[in-house]
């Protein structure tokens, strides 16, 4: 299928939306990446909160307004708590998003993740390596790293998103979102952003506060990675290096205009 191009209005409105609204997500995230997940949701306006406690991880995901699942660093327990947060999500109708880091690379997650499928994610977000092993191809993924394109795992993507109804993107150089029959392309960014530690995790908890605005879910999944690429484009001509470029990349999703999106 040939993806087509995110409207820079339908991204502008979204975004309005999301700093009207401010959703409030609950991100069961991994222990590396938390302060910067939660930063760059304030950042742009939404309101984060991360509860990983098994007692109050289900009550907490039926108040908020959507919920992040990122297994970057699973353990059995938290397994347990984030499986009793979806269950609570999907019966308040709250909708969910999976981040299935490192998947393919490593048994135990990989089981999960493809079990967590079955409780119908609204979206799934991921690089090109792990979208394949979820859906089942064969892949190279490195842990984190990816070793194929984004372009490569699109047909798995697609795959993926009609098997489970959820809207996947597939995180690169251009970032691809599918619903399965429809595809939008996202390009911008910079390679310095895969040299700072959490940009992928935190645009899925970018991705599951502009599904909890409601709408259209496959323009606001594809809104959440042009907030992301075009904060990096502006954040990197401000900056000289991995250092200088996180709190220009905070400052520039702080800064972000409906106009600069258009």
């Amino acid at each position: 299928m040939q993806p087509d191009l995110l409207s820079g209005r339908d991204a502008a409105a979204i975004l309005q939306q999301l700093r009207l609204q401010s959703p409030l997500v609950h991100c069961m995230t991994n222990d590396v990446v938390q302060t910067f997940t939660a930063n760059v949701l304030l950042a742009l306006g939404a309101s984060p909160a991360m509860v990983i406690e098994p007692q109050e991880a289900a009550q907490f995901s039926a108040i908020a307004d959507s919920l992040l699942v990122n297994i970057g660093t699973l353990t059995r327990e938290r397994g347990v708590a984030m499986e009793q947060a979806i269950v609570s999500a999907n019966q308040a109708g709250k909708p969910w998003v999976l981040d299935p880091v490192a998947v393919g690379a490593l048994d135990f997650r990989s089981r999960f993740a493809s079990e967590l499928l079955a409780m119908r994610p609204a979206a799934i977000r991921g690089n090109g390596s792990e979208i394949m092993a979820l859906a089942g191809v064969s892949s190279g993924g490195r842990g984190v790293d990816t070793t194929d394109p984004a372009a490569a795992a699109l047909p798995a993507a697609a795959k993926l998103a009609r098997e489970t109804g959820a809207v996947v993107a597939v995180s690169g150089e251009v970032d691809y979102v599918t619903d399965g029959s429809r595809t939008l392309a996202v390009s911008g960014g910079d390679k310095l952003m895969t040299r700072v530690v959490g940009t992928g995790c935190a645009l899925s908890a970018v991705v599951a506060a502009c599904c909890g605005l409601g709408g259209d879910r496959l323009l606001a999944v594809a809104a959440a990675c042009q907030f992301m690429s075009r904060a990096g484009s502006l954040a990197v001509a401000r900056s000289s290096g991995p250092g200088s470029f996180t709190p220009a990349f905070l400052d520039a999703l702080y800064q972000l205009s409906p106009e600069a999106l258009v």
